[in-house]
């Protein structure tokens, strides 16, 4: 009896280890798929971002066109939104997530989460509220993802408010040196039977045929990962449907004073022209990124291939080099190695343009000698600013 029952015991360990060994094998397939569905889909989307910036800069245009451009950049603005929420999710689940801590302005985090969120209450005629104690609050984490955290938030009430409503983040120490953050809105209000499960992936309270509110019920379920990952907690209240609802965010916050340096206004400064050579197997792309640095006045050569774009390079003419990593006949690394083992003078200034996001290709880029990575689609406001950083004009604009 006891040898039978060891043997089921065995039997079942061994069975859970290969369930357990392909569930892990479906996340990283899973994960594998939604990076590579994201640089196939930021393709496409890159090309159209550049041709709507083009399009404000055409001085004969149609009356229309300002109106046709900002619908175009609104819907790649949210198709950009899509996409790192898909990749977001796929980090949650392959425990992939890492934070760049260090110290910060809980101030300029919420300055930051109000920016990205600005349109949306722009939109809707909506009024944000933000209540902030008047002695500085230092926090040790990742600016990015804490703005990330109540951009989610400040976008979530705003979807579920009505038009002209008033929303509000405020904050007041409390105790054990923690931090409490509100995001409190006058919005649909939350069902007591969704509230224990607004926080879980791919769920959405109430969810209905006609999908008015969009999005793909994960910006909440990112909310509570990166809280809980910054050693806080995330908290929803709403006495019901109709009642609005308010998300209370808890932080640590530290002793640690931060040095507040003035933000580097990237509109003050234009570059000088410069000499580039864009390197990339996309038609459109190559064509539209071509044309944008045109029209800022630089002096612009394109190859579509790896071998191409190196047999160009070797010529030493270029002060900044534009590729992509997914390039035919030879990678963007390669391209990049090889540049720099020509030891040109001076040695031009390489950035990596690319539909991959992860963190080991931004590794590999680093290793191959890019300067700068940048994830399609690229603003060319945020191309031209990092040319004007690396190559200003010697007047100011």
């Amino acid at each position: 009896m006891l040898r039978e029952a060891n043997e089921h015991l065995v039997i079942a360990s061994l069975r859970a280890q290969e369930l357990q060994d392909q569930a892990e094998a479906t996340v990283e397939r899973q994960t594998e798929f939604l990076s590579m569905l994201a640089h196939e889909l930021r393709n496409p989307l890159a090309p159209i971002a550049m041709a709507a910036e083009m399009l404000g800069k055409i001085s004969t245009a149609h009356p229309l066109l300002p109106d046709i451009q900002q619908v175009i950049t609104r819907q790649i603005t949210h198709m950009k939104r899509l996409l790192e929420d898909l990749l977001d999710a796929a980090r949650v689940s392959s425990g992939k997530i890492t934070l760049k801590k260090g110290l910060l302005l809980l101030s300029s985090i919420v300055q930051g989460a109000a920016e990205i969120s600005q349109p949306h209450f722009v939109k809707l005629g909506q009024k944000l509220i933000i209540d902030l104690p008047r002695d500085p609050i230092t926090l040790d984490g990742d600016g990015v993802r804490l703005s990330q955290v109540f951009s989610n938030l400040l976008i979530n009430a705003s979807k579920f408010s009505p038009p002209q409503a008033s929303i509000t983040l405020s904050a007041h120490p409390s105790a054990a040196g923690m931090v409490l953050i509100s995001v409190k809105d006058q919005g649909i209000g939350i069902d007591p039977k969704d509230q224990p499960f607004v926080f879980d992936l791919f769920t959405q309270a109430s969810n209905t045929l006609d999908r008015s509110q969009g999005g793909l019920g994960i910006g909440l379920s990112m909310v509570r990962t990166l809280v809980q990952m910054h050693g806080g907690s995330v908290q929803v209240r709403s006495e019901g449907v109709g009642c609005g609802s308010e998300f209370i965010v808890e932080l640590p916050v530290t002793e640690q004073s931060v040095a507040i340096e003035a933000p580097l206004d990237i509109h003050e400064y234009s570059a000088r022209p410069c000499r580039i050579l864009v390197i990339e197997d996309n038609i459109d792309a190559n064509a539209t990124l071509n044309s944008c640095l045109t029209l800022d006045g630089h002096a612009v050569d394109s190859a579509h291939n790896g071998l191409d774009g190196l047999a160009l390079a070797k010529d030493g003419l270029y002060d900044i080099v534009v590729s992509d990593i997914g390039l035919p006949t030879m990678s963007g690394y390669e391209v990049i190695r090889k540049i720099r083992a020509l030891r040109l003078v001076p040695e031009p200034f390489c950035i990596a343009i690319t539909g991959y996001d992860q963190q080991d290709y931004l590794a590999h880029a680093r290793e191959a000698g890019f300067d700068q990575y940048l994830v399609k689609p690229v603003s060319m406001e945020m191309l031209e600013a990092l040319i004007s950083k690396n190559f200003p004009s010697d007047t100011i604009a």
